[in-house]
């Protein structure tokens, strides 16, 4: 048996540890302790490395919220609750001004909700940006610091609110002008036009949101809008109008147009056309060089009613003929004569020329009259068909001062009426309000079923005559109204009454032809005829029975002076029927139904 002996192991390769370590003894000193130290801190920072994982760097800051050391999640959570508020408060804008410093108008200070402008903070995206520092960066102590927040904008959002935005403050640019009050001359300021540059104002928005941080050592959650609010570029246009323009039209047009009232004499009177009534349609505007030339409204001075005063003093009414009966014809007892009206339209065009002028004697001119003849004259009177009585009646009343007076008045302002074809004669129109002013005094009326005093007492005596002249005329009723209960000394169912204001009593002159009326009073009573052509050969009248009779009451009236003390009488309804005869055959007729309540009886304290 043979055996074979292994070789002897190979050495290990020899480490020449003392060529190192002599080396190291040859360096000097401050450099070899260097050396030991950065040693150690790369161990330390490896160390430290592994154990901290993703963490952000220590001493990162975002809008003074430190997230340093802090995972992605933990960070992104941070910014939430401290910098959300941040990113919803309103962004204050500025536009009127490109933040060229040289202005454009008047500055329009604005708030957006960032969310509607499309406006967000990216927490994620901040963080992200913060990013983990590298192993020597980590070494060599670099890392951490401010972040700036990121910003997401949705442009097709901020497009939309900025265009909103320009909706309601692009100004078009405004010239000088110079309007009046009450007579004094105004100066309206003139003022570029503005208008936003929507794709310009994008990134200023998004460059100025969110607001401005908030001062060292405050707590980010209270920080407060910029100081400044973000200019938003606009474009602008200048107005030609300038300060020289303004001043020269205030010496040469403005100013002279309203240093004294124009006079205008219009026949005997004078008009007097103020300052104020020239400056109210007067305005200095400027045209395509900028200059400030006047523009004057003639026709509207001419129309403005605060004339018509003093017109109506100027103009004199033209007077009719006086017509009678003589023998059953017509006649004319008086001629008449012509009145004068101012020519409204030519006041203006008058005024124009003497506005400029100085001195009063400079400023007064004249106005064209027109003569303005009556209606009635003895010459065309017959023309006119007024040539027959076609109806008359009369009303008797028991005589009182109240009566006798007023009833008096109202035939006056009634007789010699004309009433053209075609058109309606109003009782309230021609006979006007029953005041003192007017001719009238207080007297027994009815109101609310029941007698009491009022301006005018008496006067449904002439309506109710003027309603029966009219009905046997055979014109047609537009408007009247009976009494409320009836009163004994009216036909009943053909009576009338008027109360200003309520109640008016109203015809249609329907005859082909003009109708003259003619009114007269006595004491006791009170006849009104017609003039004109007959329509018809005779009017009949049919009274109806009573029907739907109801009892009066009894009642205490009004304590003290209040009190009118009232008889009883029954309530009813009736019906009359006019008929309209020609040649003897009946031509047609018509119908009014009347319903009176009962008058109660009124005691009046102390009274039989």
């Amino acid at each position: 048996m043979s055996y074979s002996i292994p070789p002897p192991p190979a050495q290990p390769p020899t480490v020449h540890r003392r060529g190192i370590g002599r080396r190291l003894a040859a360096l000097p000193r401050p450099v070899l302790i260097s050396a030991v130290a950065f040693v150690a801190l790369a161990a330390g920072g490896v160390t430290g490395y592994l154990l901290m994982g993703d963490g952000i760097a220590e001493g990162t800051t975002v809008r003074g919220v430190d997230i340093g050391g802090l995972s992605a999640e933990e960070a992104r959570a941070e910014l939430e609750a401290e910098l959300g508020d941040l990113g919803t408060a309103p962004l204050r804008v500025v536009i009127g001004d490109d933040g060229s410093g040289d202005g454009a108008g008047e500055p329009e200070i604005h708030e957006l909700d960032p969310a509607e402008a499309g406006l967000s903070l990216d927490f994620e995206a901040t963080v992200a940006a913060a990013g983990n520092p590298s192993l020597l960066d980590r070494i060599l102590g670099r890392g951490g610091g401010e972040i700036e927040l990121v910003v997401h904008q949705d442009e097709e959002a901020g497009r939309a609110a900025l265009t909103g935005l320009a909706a309601d403050s692009d100004r078009t640019v405004r010239e000088g002008a110079i309007t009046f009050t009450e007579g004094e001359p105004e100066v309206t300021t003139p003022r570029a036009g503005v208008a936003l540059d929507v794709e310009g104002s994008l990134g200023r928005l998004r460059e100025g949101y969110p607001a401005a941080p908030p001062a060292d050592g405050a707590d980010p959650a209270d920080a407060e809008p910029a100081a400044d609010p973000v200019p938003l570029p606009v474009t602008r246009a200048e107005p030609l109008t300038g300060e020289a323009e303004i001043e020269e039209a205030l010496r040469a047009w403005a100013e002279p147009a309203v240093a004294g009232p124009v006079l205008l004499t219009a026949g005997d009177a004078t008009l007097t056309i103020s300052p104020t009534l020239i400056g109210d349609h007067l305005t200095l505007t400027a045209d395509d060089t900028g200059a400030l030339l006047p523009e004057f409204d003639a026709a509207a001075l001419s129309a403005d009613e605060r004339l018509d005063d003093q017109l109506a003093a100027a103009e004199t009414e033209p007077v009719e003929a006086e017509l009678r009966l003589d023998g059953g014809q017509v006649v004319a007892a008086s001629p008449g004569s012509n009145g004068s009206t101012v020519d409204r339209d030519a006041i203006g065009e008058a005024v124009e020329p003497l506005l400029y002028a100085e001195g009063e004697a400079a400023r007064t001119g004249t106005v064209a009259t027109e003569e303005v003849k009556p209606v009635i004259t003895p010459a065309n009177y017959r023309d006119l068909g007024i040539v027959e009585e076609m109806s008359s009646f009369t009303v008797e009343f028991e005589p009182a001062p109240y009566r006798i007076t007023n009833i008096g008045r109202a035939a006056e302002l009634i007789n010699g009426s004309a009433v053209a074809p075609g058109e309606e004669w109003s009782f309230n129109r021609t006979v006007g309000e029953r005041t003192e002013e007017n001719g009238f005094v207080e007297g027994i009326i009815i109101l609310d079923d029941q007698y009491t005093n009022a301006q005018g007492g008496g006067v449904s005596a002439v309506a109710t005559t003027m309603f029966n002249a009219m009905f046997f005329a055979g014109v047609k009723p537009v408007e009247y109204g009976a009494h409320s209960f009836y009163i004994e000394r009216y036909p009943e169912g053909r009576e009338a009454t008027v109360a200003w204001g309520h109640l008016d009593l109203r015809f249609l002159n329907d005859s082909g032809h003009t109708i003259y009326i003619l009114a007269s009073a006595t004491d006791s009573s009170v006849t009104i005829t017609f003039l004109g052509t007959k329509r018809y050969d005779e009017v009949r009248s049919e009274t109806g029975p009573r029907t739907n009779v109801k009892e009066p009451g009894s009642r205490e009236g009004a304590a003290g002076d209040a009190c009118v003390p009232q008889p009883p009488l029954e309530g009813f309804d009736v019906e009359v029927t006019r008929i309209f005869v020609d040649d003897g055959t009946e031509a047609g007729r018509e119908t009014y139904r009347t319903t009176y309540v009962p008058r109660d009886e009124v005691l009046c304290e102390g009274g039989d």
